[in-house]
Order: structure tokens, then sequence, then C-alpha cells
């Protein structure tokens, strides 16, 4: 993996995450990890989709496990 800065928040970089992969297509980042943090509501159990904490992001809550979080690279 290569050393890029990242424009997730610091409770989306990967030492919070586990495990998790970091990529980066042209001027966006995806990164994919398992979602540790706890949920105040019933998330759909495939696929749920919300605007990010930050402008310009955009996360995909998978199979209630994985947390695919889309955003600008800087």
């Amino acid at each position: 993996m290569a050393n890029m800065t990242s424009s997730l928040p610091l409770s989306f970089q990967p030492n919070y995450l586990a495990s998790s992969i970091q990529l980066r297509l042209g001027r966006r980042e995806l990164s994919i990890g398992r979602n540790y943090r706890t949920l105040f509501y019933r998330a759909n159990p495939i696929l749920e989709c919300s605007p990010g904490i930050a402008r310009g992001h955009l996360q995909i809550l998978l199979f209630r496990r994985w947390l695919i979080v889309l955003s600008k690279a800087r």
C-alpha cells in the first residue's frame, strides 16, 4: 500500500478500522473496512447508503458489516 494522505476524518483512518483497504481512483478515495461503530437505528440488512460526516463523502454499509467510504482525495 502506498503512503498517501487521506481526506477521511480520524474516525475512518486505517488505524481505526482494524483491517481496511484504501484505494485512490483519480480524484476519489475508496476505503473498505469492517464497521465497528454502534448503530442507533435499524439499518437495511443488505445495503445502506448515507452521506458521510464530511462534505463530499458517501458511506455505504454492506451487509451491516462492511463500511465503504467514498471521498475526495487531497
